[in-house]
């Protein structure tokens, strides 16, 4: 296979899987990333694969176009992904998730790109109670970040629209995996409670840990943008890309403890602003239009998860 592609965010923690599955997959395979929350050592295993590393930033559009130039796919997943970092810096989260998400599908209309898959968030969906989470109910963004993704789908279903150019806009819930870095000011729950395992250290659960959420393991997610790249007739359609199954905080924990074998240490404070207190997704539209189908249950992917964590902590990565 000769199809060239750009992974945008490609250094981060699911760019990183996604980079290795195209890879594998026979793409040739560029890289765009500025490295802010990215890591050159999530690329290293293979990056006498990659034809290209454009150590740039989606906020310039004359990067965008360089990095876009010859390729006939983009996958944008550069973006700065916290709740919390865009209450605290609105404007940077505004130009960095939608600016440059504007900029890489202005570049992809002038390179003649044949597809842009965009990662949005469930973040979109807001605190809403109805349950599941279905890509027809209206919107309701309680932070800048969810703000911005859900306009960055608005624009990738309007260059369909006006241009021709195939897009998806993929809902991520919260996806968990190897390579997710608990040191990370936006660190998650899943990586952040294996390093307090790991370390003997309590857990720290903001709210009462009854709050659920919906976890994907981070290869399901790379199978879903490869089912969408191959997919026909994609012009802006929005899928969630989740488990499917609700799991509380919790309950989370509890199927941690169970695969380290360790009970932790519990300290409960306050919710965090911006926080959501229920999230589970139905993705039977994500079945219908791509094939998408989570292959990877919680538990086993909370073990090779682990796994991974453990080992990467002995060699001191």
């Amino acid at each position: 296979m000769n199809d060239r592609v750009l992974v945008t965010g490609g250094g981060g923690f699911i760019g990183s899987h996604l980079v290795r599955g195209l890879l594998s997959e026979g793409y040739r395979v560029s890289v765009l990333d500025n490295f802010m929350t990215g890591h050159r050592k999530n690329l290293q295993e293979v990056a006498g694969d990659i034809e290209a590393v454009w150590e740039s930033d989606v906020r310039d559009l004359q990067s965008c176009l360089k990095a876009v130039k010859g390729v006939t796919a983009v996958f944008h997943l550069a973006a700065l992904a916290s709740v919390s970092g865009s209450i605290e810096e609105p404007i940077l989260s505004h130009e960095i998730n939608l600016t440059g998400t504007l900029n890489m599908l202005q570049a992809a209309r002038k390179n003649s790109v044949q597809g842009f898959i965009f990662s949005s968030s469930a973040a979109v969906y807001g605190d809403g109670p109805a349950m599941p989470k279905k890509e027809n109910m209206k919107p309701d963004p309680m932070s800048p970040y969810a703000l911005h993704k859900l306009a960055g789908e608005y624009y990738c279903r309007q260059y369909s629209a006006l241009f021709g150019l195939k897009t998806a806009s993929l809902r991520y819930f919260n996806v968990f995996g190897a390579r997710q870095d608990p040191e990370s000011q936006y660190a998650a729950a899943v990586p952040i409670f294996m390093s307090a395992i790991l370390k003997d250290e309590p857990v720290h659960i903001y709210g009462d840990g009854e709050q659920t959420r919906d976890f994907v393991y981070v290869g399901d997610v790379v199978r879903a943008n490869l089912q969408a790249l191959r997919s026909e007739g994609l012009n802006g359609q929005v899928m969630n890309i989740a488990g499917g199954e609700k799991v509380t905080i919790n309950g989370l924990l509890k199927a941690l403890e169970a695969v380290s074998g360790v009970s932790a240490e519990k300290v409960y404070s306050d919710p965090r602003p911006g926080d959501i207190r229920h999230s589970r997704a139905d993705i039977s539209a994500a079945s219908a239009h791509i094939g998408y189908k989570p292959a990877v249950g919680l538990e086993d992917g909370l073990r090779r998860t682990f796994q991974w964590f453990r080992k990467a902590r002995w060699a001191g990565q």
